[in-house]
C-alpha cells in the first residue's frame, strides 16, 4: 500500500491503513461508527460445508476484533462452473449461510465469477460505538495478553491435505475453526479492553508484532502458556509445515528475541499462519484472570493469558 498515492484526509476515518488493524471504522455520528472489512480463501477443509462455516467465520471474526457487531455481508465466490459439481457451491454457501444467522447478521447479496479454483468470502458491514471501539493501537504496559484459541490451525490444515491429520486431529481442528468469536467478544466487552485483534495468517506472534508496533509498545510472551492444537508440535517436528508460516518466521526474524529455551520447533507453531483465530485481547492486569475465568465459563474454553505488555523497546517481542 505504500506505493500507492494517500487519500486525503478524512476526519470521520476512525481506523484506515496506518496501522494493520483488521477492519475499516468510519463515523457516522457521535455514538455510531461502521465497521467494513473483507477477506476470502480456498478450501482448508474437504468438507464443502465446514469450509463455508470457516470462510464465514474467518470474516465475521474482524469486526469482532473491533468489539463491533455484524450486521449485513456480501458473499464473494470464485467456482470452476464445468469442472466440479454446482451441489459443492450450494454446500459451501450453505455453511456461510448458517454461520452468518448464528452471529445475527443478514445476507444482502454477493458476487461470483468462474474460477479456476474454488474461493469464498464474505465482505462485512458492522457497526460499532466509536467510543467503545476496539484497536491494535491501544496496548499499555503492565496489560495482560488473552489468546481466545489454540495455535496449530496452519500445521494441521497442511497435515488434512496431505493426508498426515488423524480423525480427531481434523474434528479439532474444524471445530476451532468454525467457532464464531461473538462470545469471546461479548464476554470480553464488560472488561476494559485495551486493544484486540484476531490471529488469522501472520500467525500469533505476527499479530502481536502489529499491536506492539501500532501501540509503540513491546510485548512478552510466556510460551508454555500458548494453547496449541492436539498434533501440532509432532506434525511440526515432522516438517509438515505451510509455506505461509515459513514466510512468517522469516518477516519476524529481526522483531522477536527467543529465550535460548524456546525449541525451534515452538517458534515455528507460535509464527503458524491461522485461518479463523481466536481473539488477542490487551486488558489491564487487574481484571485479566476475571476475564479469562468468564471467558471459560462462556464457552470459551482454551482461553488462556500468554503474555504481558512491556516498556518497549517498541514493536519488539520477547518469548520465554
Amino acid at each position: 500500500m505504500a506505493l500507492l498515492p494517500p487519500m486525503p484526509p478524512d476526519a470521520d476515518l476512525l481506523v484506515g491503513l496506518d496501522t494493520s488493524d483488521d477492519a475499516g471504522v468510519y463515523r457516522l455520528s457521535d455514538d455510531l461508527a461502521l465497521v467494513q472489512t473483507v477477506d476470502f480463501f480456498t478450501p482448508v477443509v474437504d468438507d464443502p460445508y465446514v469450509f463455508g462455516q470457516i470462510a464465514a467465520a474467518n470474516a465475521l471474526s474482524d469486526v469482532y476484533a473491533m468489539g463491533g457487531r455484524p450486521l449485513t455481508v456480501l458473499n464473494l465466490v470464485g467456482f470452476p462452473v464445468s469442472r466440479l459439481d454446482k451441489g459443492i457451491l450450494v454446500e459451501i454457501l450453505r455453511g456461510g449461510a448458517d454461520k452468518v444467522r448464528e452471529a445475527g447478521a443478514t445476507i444482502v447479496g454477493g458476487h461470483s465469477i468462474d474460477d479456476a479454483e474454488p474461493k469464498f468470502g464474505m465482505a462485512v458491514t458492522g457497526i460499532v460505538s466509536p467510543k467503545a471501539m476496539w484497536t491494535n493501537a491501544g496496548a499499555r504496559p503492565d496489560d495482560v495478553l488473552i489468546l481466545t484459541k489454540p495455535v496449530g490451525v496452519g500445521i494441521v490444515t497442511t497435515a488434512i491435505k496431505r493426508q498426515k491429520a488423524t480423525d480427531d486431529m481434523i474434528r479439532r481442528v474444524q471445530e476451532v475453526m468454525v467457532a464464531l468469536n461473538k462470545t469471546a467478544a461479548e464476554v470480553a466487552a464488560g472488561f476494559s479492553v485495551h486493544a484486540c485483534t484476531d490471529v488469522t495468517g501472520f500467525g500469533l506472534l505476527g499479530h502481536a508484532a502489529e499491536i506492539a508496533r501500532a501501540s509503540g509498545v513491546g510485548i512478552r510472551i510466556l510460551a508454555d502458556r500458548v494453547p496449541v492444537l492436539p498434533g501440532t508440535w509432532e506434525l511440526a517436528e515432522q516438517g509438515v509445515v505451510p509455506g505461509g508460516t515459513r514466510n512468517n518466521e522469516a518477516w519476524l526474524a529481526d522483531w522477536v528475541d527467543y529465550h535460548p529455551s524456546v525449541p525451534p520447533v515452538l517458534r515455528t507453531i507460535l509464527c503458524d499462519a491461522v485461518t479463523s483465530g481466536g481473539l488477542l485481547l490487551c486488558v489491564a492486569k487487574d481484571r485479566a484472570e476475571e476475564l479469562v475465568e468468564a471467558l471459560r465459563k462462556a464457552g470459551v474454553a482454551d482461553s488462556a493469558a500468554i503474555g504481558e505488555i512491556i516498556e518497549g523497546p517498541a514493536g519488539r517481542i520477547e518469548v520465554l
